[in-house]
Parts: structure tokens; sequence; C-alpha cells
């Protein structure tokens, strides 16, 4: 199984003359310190690929907000995306594995590892005619590395060893570290199609805050014609695009659909749309069937969990944030949306990483065992431990507004009443209140989905678990397990590594976080006519939003 964790390596040229990185087990010594891109130019990865038409894209954007760097959610960057470009950006033509150019052609890392200089395209312009330059890249980071008051975003961890970000001149931009990450790590989270680039005047004119901003000025090869809420999202071509001969489309239209939803299903199928993300495996299997119609399966950077609220009792006391863990039965609620959505049992670790715990020996662990009936009377034995031996009421579980959640949300009802005598209210909301809320702590149990940005522990275990985490909803400060995580950020040799992550793993077993249920595979169909896009063997799907590549070769 290919994983982002492996250090870049550097590739050969691509048939289209791109340079890149691409990832694959390689040693620290592999990773070229210099890199010239400037002779790059991005093409579709078809030969002759046509200009021209509009492609419908079945894609939920009824974002909560509208600032990308602040989303969590594919429902803000999975229609916005197109607008933007990144530093340097995953290379849509090969699932995301390879890094490449984009706003930066080149760059420099020191042999320390402690500074990485990006050189900027000159003549690149945004969609209101200023000229990019180091100063928007500077100020565009500077806000993700240290958010203003009032600003969360869920990336800023990725770039805690970030020290000092200059602008050396107007097109050369530096970041210096406090203390040497591994480079894949660093260039992997500089590449994260999170992280788009947008004007400083944008920053400065809107308080550093873009949640109310419905359009924004990006460089990107698309921008925005019209939107109506709930319904759709109309681009146009950029015609002024820096990457001459891209976008191939003359538009695109997103129409709103929610994930694993039927109103998906009737789109694709009806040929109403051109390509949908996230749809039910039977639609999917009935996709199969039709010649037109093309596939893919991949794994997804989401863990679907229920988040307890430590700043609350008794949710505050580890054992019964451990007994309801181990009352949910993993297994049954995976069964429960099988028709809805495809999903992998796991823990706290990506189950399909190299870093989780082998899937025989997981298996054995007490909640994650075929036969529940050991963990139920742990479980039992947990709750009266902790005085609530005749369980609990009136526990406030918000639920969000999708499909999946409905299901799982009343599963987990049954399953913890008739368990432990926890009794439960559902409270739907839609995304907005559902992340309002979970941000201010205005629940006792919450479910939904979050998103990390690399399959790299050190990523998400600071960004979910991590104490003052931008996704830990939980509240969850457990002090052990931040000094591991400390640890293994710092460590770059993946022999000593391991150990220090399982170690964090047991700490997660016996003082949960959150309480996971499933982890996501994506389900993506596309008719054969919609061209450019490869996401064969992609780790989420936010990396591969802007669709500069696509093409319809149709009459």
């Amino acid at each position: 199984m290919w994983s982002r964790r492996a250090f870049l390596k550097n590739s050969a040229a691509m048939a289209t003359g791109a340079y890149g990185f691409r990832f694959g087990l390689g040693r620290a010594a592999d990773i070229p310190y210099q890199f010239d891109g400037s002779k790059f130019q991005l093409a579709a990865p078809e030969p002759n690929p046509k200009h021209g038409g509009v492609a419908r894209l079945g894609i939920p954007n009824r974002p909560p907000h509208f600032d990308i760097h602040q989303s969590g959610t594919f429902f803000n960057i999975g229609a916005q995306g197109c607008m933007f470009d990144n530093l340097i950006r995953r290379d849509p033509r090969d699932g995301g594995k390879t890094i490449i150019p984009d706003l930066a052609h080149s760059w420099e890392i020191t042999k320390d590892g402690k500074s990485y200089t990006f050189h900027l395209r000159q003549g690149v312009q945004f969609h209101d005619d200023a000229e990019l330059t180091a100063d928007d890249v500077k100020a565009t980071f500077d806000r993700i590395v240290k958010p203003p008051e009032g600003v969360s975003i869920p990336r800023s961890i990725l770039f805690r060893a970030v020290s000092e970000i200059t602008a050396r001149d107007k097109y050369t931009v530096e970041f210096k570290l406090a203390e040497p990450r591994p480079i894949d790590f660093m260039m992997s989270a500089l590449a994260s199609g999170w992280n788009v680039i947008v004007r400083k005047k944008t920053l400065e004119d809107n308080n550093y805050n873009l949640r109310k901003v419905v359009v924004y000025p990006g460089t990107g090869p698309f921008r925005s014609v019209r939107r109506v809420e709930n319904e759709v999202w109309v681009m146009e071509k950029n015609p002024n695009y820096w990457n001459k001969g891209l976008p191939y489309l003359d538009g695109i239209e997103f129409y709103h659909v929610l994930p694993f939803s039927p109103e998906m299903a009737s789109a694709i199928l009806s040929n109403r749309v051109d390509y949908v993300l996230a749809t039910d495996p039977v639609t999917f299997r009935k996709a199969k069937t039709m010649p037109e119609i093309l596939t893919d399966t991949h794994y997804q950077s989401v863990v679907h969990a229920t988040w307890t609220n430590n700043k609350k009792k008794p949710l505050d006391d580890p054992r019964v944030r451990r007994a309801l863990n181990l009352a949910l039965d993993h297994r049954v609620l995976v069964e429960v949306v099988k028709d809805v959505a495809p999903m992998i049992t796991g823990g706290f670790i990506y189950p399909f990483s190299e870093f989780a715990t082998p899937k025989e020996e997981f298996e054995k662990r007490l909640g994650h065992q075929a036969d529940p009936t050991a963990a139920i009377k742990e479980a039992k034995g947990l709750m009266a431990a902790a005085g609530y031996a005749n369980g609990i009421n009136g526990l406030d579980y918000m639920v969000r507004d999708i499909a999946i959640f409905k299901l799982w949300s009343q599963a987990i009802q049954a399953m913890l009443r008739d368990a432990l005598n926890v009794q439960c209210n559902l409270r739907t909301v839609v995304e907005s209140v559902w992340f309002e809320d979970a941000a201010s702590g205005h629940f006792d149990l919450a479910i939904g989905a979050i998103v990390s940005t690399l399959v790299d522990p050190s990523d998400y275990f600071n960004a979910w678990y991590g104490k003052n985490g931008p996704q830990n909803y939980s509240f969850w400060d457990n002090k052990e397990f931040q000094a591991l995580s400390a640890q293994i950020d710092r460590e770059v040799d993946p022999a000593k590594r391991l150990p220090l992550i399982q170690q964090a793993e047991a700490i997660m077993e016996q003082d949960p976080p959150l309480l996971p249920i499933a982890w996501e595979t994506i389900h993506t169909v596309w008719y054969s006519y919609l061209k450019g896009l490869r996401p064969q063997g992609a780790f989420g799907v936010y990396d591969m939003v802007r669709e500069d590549t696509f093409w319809l070769d149709k009459a």
C-alpha cells in the first residue's frame, strides 16, 4: 500500500515534461535539496486534449462559511478550490503521489533542513488583475502558521516548527524552521490543497477573516460567475491563467448534492452531471455495469466519530469515555451504513497506513472483537467504578445532517442505552451549526467527521488529539500523550518512531479522545467522455480540486 509518509524521491520527467518528486521508500540522502522547475508546464495526461465545453460536477457546496483556510470540510474546497493555486501542489495526473511546481517553480532547502526558499513565477495575476508577489505568499502563510485571534485553521499544526517567513524580494519567499522536520513532511504540508494563496490586501481588507466573504480573488484557472445557495455554483475560465493552455474547460457547474444521497445517485445515473464523488455502494455497483461510466475507489483522509465533551461531567472521566467506546459494536456500525457509504473499521490511527496495528492483532482488542460480550462486561465495570452503574440520563447528542450520521446516531443511541443505560437525545443540525457548536462545546456528544492533511500521525495526532488542537472537539488533554506526540514530531528515524506511535495509541485506547466509528473510502464515478482526471491511489479528495486538467471528449 502506497503511503505518503514515505520520503520524496526525484522522479523521472513525466510525459508532458513535468518535473516532480514522487513518494516512495527512500533515504534522506535521496532528497534533492535544490530543484529547478522553471520549464515546468502542466498539461492533461492524455494526448491531444480538447478545449471548450462546460463540465457538470455533482459536489456538495453548502459550506459552513467561505474561508478555505479555516475550513475542515469538502463542502468548501470542493467548489472553491478551482479558483486558487498553491505554492507547490500535488499532481492531479497520478492520484497526487507527486509534488510538482505551482506558483513556485523552483526551490532550495538547506542541508540542515531548517530553511526552505521558493522562487515564484513572475506575471501571475489574481482575478482582480493584481500581480502575485512574495508578500501575498508570506501573508497567506503567516495567517496559517499563526492565526490571529478569532481565526482557527486546522492545518496550522503542520507548521509548528516554522519560526519565520520572509519575503526576500518580490518573487522569493523563505520559510525558516526553529528545528528540522523531515523534508517529505514539510513539503507535503506546503503542497496541501487546503493551503491556497490569497492576496495580502484581501486579508487586510477583511481583518484576516474570510468566513463571510463569498468570493475573493485567487490566481486559479476558474473564477466565480454565479452562486445559488444549496443549488449550483457556476465558474468560468480564467482567460489570464498563468499556465498557458489551461484550463481546457470553458466553465464548470458545481451542482449541490450531498454525499451518499439518493439525489447524488440519480444525478449521475441519469447523466444530469458528469462526475460525482462519495457516492453510495449501491449506485457504485450499478455504475460499474454501465460501459459509458468509469469508477474508482480509494481511501479518504477522514475519521467518522463521536466526540465526547470533556468539559462536562461525567464525560470528563476517562473511565466513562472508555466505557462508551467499548459499548460500540464497530462491525455492526459499518453494516448499518453498508448500502449508503463505504466504510472500514479502525481505532485512532488510519487503519490502512503503515503506522496502524496489524488487523489480526487489532481485532483481538476489547471493543474490536467479533464477540462484544467481554467488551460490554468491561464497560459496565468501568461505569460502576466511575459511579454510574445505573447509567446516565439526558445527554445532548448533536448529529450532523447527513444520512450516515443520522443512521449511526440512532444505532449508537440504542447501543449505549441497551449496554449501559446511557440515554441520549438526538439533535440534528446543518454543517454551519455543527461546526460552530462543536468548537464552542455546545453539546455532550457530537457525531460527524473531520479530515487530516497527511497520513502521518504528526499531522492528526496534533490537530485531532493535541491540547488546543484545531479539531480537538472533545477538548481532550492527556499529558502523557502530549509528551509522546512531541517526541513523534521530532523523531525522523522510522524504527524509533513507530514504537512511540504505538505507545500513543495504547494511551488513547484507555483514555479515548473521541469514539471512533469508522474510516471512509471514496467511490468516484464519472462518464468516460470526461478526461484529465486520475484519482487512482489517492489519499483523500482535498488535493486534486482544481479541475485544470479536465477536458470533454464529446461533440
